[in-house]
């Protein structure tokens, strides 16, 4: 044996031997849990800032649960050793800032088990062809419904190129007044344009939405083009990439004009160049968040636009600008490529000015893409021919009787019977319905964290207590237990509309009742907002809490403004809420006056 080789064995018998005594002074002094010991709470090393029970004591009133002295005590004793280290992916030596494409690993399905998901085939039978002669002016063919231009485009009587200089005169002509547009896409409108018009005469024609214009609402990002959220932080903000509806309309053949307003980071009609106006009492705020989407459709500068909603950001503008707005089902429209507020809430959906338009665009932005992973496979039934009759039409009475409801939702429920339709009256319990926004306000502000702590929501131009950059702040302090409580609240209340809609195909209601809007959100149903006629009103509307120092315009003699009801449908039966909305549609006939001045 060579030297080397016994100097190596004497060597590891001597570690070895260590390695052995080691061991048995360890089992003889052990400094640590006996070996297959389980790990337990509260041993881990303290981390984070002192607390007392002076701290808690303070705490329990911003969570409202009450503790005893002794309990109070026990908690603030190991906080640092318990709890505290749990917020180490965001304070601690490996904290980990998570990617804005990361979804959180629960999400929420709005078809329960054992419940029908909509219809089983997909079948799109629009209008039939019959437009009649192109108007001898611009402003009748920009106020056109998509149906009416789509068949002057295929049938080669208007251009595209005709078409969308049209409406990129009038974004740049009555924008000042409306305050609607954030990037005028010109260039990339006009190539698109004549492209179609090639892709036209060659006769590649791809469908009804091939050379219509059309706006974004600027939170769904395109390639190239600056995406801000509406919000100061997000300013020169440009995305490499398109958002999958994008992407969905540009394979479609859509112009795209303008990328159009929203209330910063989807929050009312407020944004860094100041607030978009209703087209219809300039005074007043357009609603949002989609608010350059409403705007831009009601004054007839896009032929259809593109919204989104969490909670009322496609009814409220819908139903102040006199447009329809259709919330798609949760999970029918893949929302990547699109601001992120609220995983299990945000939706996008068109904006346009009649009912079978609405169904149109949503026709090509559906189905799932695997960038969301809340889309899900779904089909679309839907016959503009079909009839309505037998359609059981579920209604609130309470609900018609008190504010928010008109005498135009009044009148639209009366229309249901003689147009063949049965009303029914429905009921839900009186449960705390706005609980559920706790998942709302804690899901925002887990999306803007970093913005949040950081002090960028700072920028925003809104500072009010309504506003996001308290909110976010605010939403710091809620209960982990408690928005398990009203995710547990979600799925029962998701069991009632279940019960409601085995009783009739469709619910109609005020468009702007609190409870509805927030139900219906948090369920997943899908939404139809149309004009069905006019109110007066004596002074402004706003989305903002009233602020004594800043009054509201008032108006005298009051002021006529068009008002929309809303009806809610079945999960993916979008089919049938399109049928009954294109049938009151006919039978109300208030959609086509249009705002005076533009």
């Amino acid at each position: 044996m060579s030297k080397s080789r016994r100097q190596f064995l004497n060597r590891a018998s001597v570690a070895l031997m260590a390695a052995a005594a080691a061991c048995r002074r360890a089992a003889q002094n052990p400094t640590g849990p006996p070996a297959g010991a389980p790990p337990a709470f509260g041993t881990a090393p303290p981390v984070g800032p002192p607390v007392s029970p002076a701290t808690f004591a303070e705490a329990e009133k911003l969570v409202q649960v009450p503790l005893s002295p002794a309990a109070r005590q026990m908690a603030a004793g190991n906080w640092s050793r318990q709890i505290a280290p749990v917020y180490e992916r965001r304070t601690g030596p490996r904290k980990l800032s998570l990617d804005a494409s990361v979804a959180p690993a629960s999400r929420w399905d709005p078809v329960l088990p054992g419940q029908p998901s909509g219809p089983s085939g997909d079948r799109f039978l629009g209008s039939p062809a019959g437009a009649g002669p192109l108007p001898a002016n611009d402003q009748d063919i920009a106020f056109a419904p998509v149906t009416l231009l789509a068949h002057w485009v295929e049938t080669r009587k208007l251009t595209s190129e005709r078409l969308t200089r049209i409406y990129l005169d009038r974004l740049e002509r009555f924008d000042p007044k409306l305050r609607c547009v954030i990037t005028l896409t010109r260039d990339l409108a006009l190539a698109q344009a004549k492209q179609a018009d090639l892709e036209i005469a060659a006769g590649k024609y791809r469908g009804p939405l091939h050379g219509i214009p059309w706006g974004a609402k600027d939170l769904v990002d395109t390639a190239g083009i600056r995406t801000t959220y509406g919000a100061e932080p997000f300013l020169h903000r440009v995305p490499a990439q398109d958002a999958a509806v994008v992407h969905r309309l540009h394979q479609a053949g859509a112009v795209l004009v303008a990328k159009l307003s929203m209330g910063a980071m989807a929050l009312n009609d407020i944004w860094f160049g100041g607030q978009t106006m209703n087209p219809w009492l300039l005074e007043e705020g357009a609603s949002g968040s989609s608010a350059g989407p409403g705007a831009a459709t009601a004054a007839g500068l896009v032929a259809f636009a593109i919204g989104s909603e969490t909670e009322g950001s496609i009814v409220s503008p819908a139903m102040r600008c006199g447009i329809t707005g259709l919330r798609p089902t949760y999970g029918r429209v893949p929302r990547t490529g699109a601001m992120t507020l609220c995983w299990s809430l945000d939706k996008l959906g068109p904006m346009t000015r009649s009912v079978e338009d609405a169904m149109l665009v949503l026709h090509a932005i559906s189905g799932p893409d695997p960038g969301d992973v809340s889309s899900r496979p779904s089909r679309l039934d839907f016959d503009a021919a079909a009839g309505v009759r037998g359609l059981r039409v579920g209604y609130f009475p309470g609900w018609m009787k008190e504010s928010p409801a008109t005498g135009v939702d009044r009148i639209a429920l009366q229309a249901a019977a003689p147009l063949g339709m049965v009303p029914v009256e429905v009921a839900l319990p009186d449960w705390p319905y706005g609980s559920l926004n706790l998942i709302l306000f804690a899901e925002a502000a887990a999306a803007f964290e970093e913005l949040t702590l950081s002090g960028g929501v700072d920028r925003l131009k809104v500072q009010v207590p309504d506003a996001w950059p308290n909110i976010f702040r605010q939403a710091r302090f809620l209960s982990a237990v408690d928005f398990v409580q009203a995710d547990r609240l979600r799925r029962a209340v998701a069991l009632e509309m279940a019960r409601i809609f085995n009783q009739v195909d469709l619910l109609l209601v005020p468009s702007l009742r609190d409870e509805m809007l927030t139900i219906g959100n948090f369920t997943g149903h899908p939404s139809l907002t149309f004009r069905a006629g006019f109110v007066e009103v004596g002074e402004a509307r706003s989305d903002w809490a009233p602020n004594p120092a800043k009054p509201l315009p008032k108006f005298s003699p009051p002021r006529r403004v068009p008002h929309g009801v809303t009806l809610i449908g079945r999960l993916f039966d979008e089919g049938t809420l399109a049928r009954a909305g294109m049938a009151f549609e006919r039978a109300l006939n208030v959609a086509g006056e249009r705002p005076a001045g533009f």
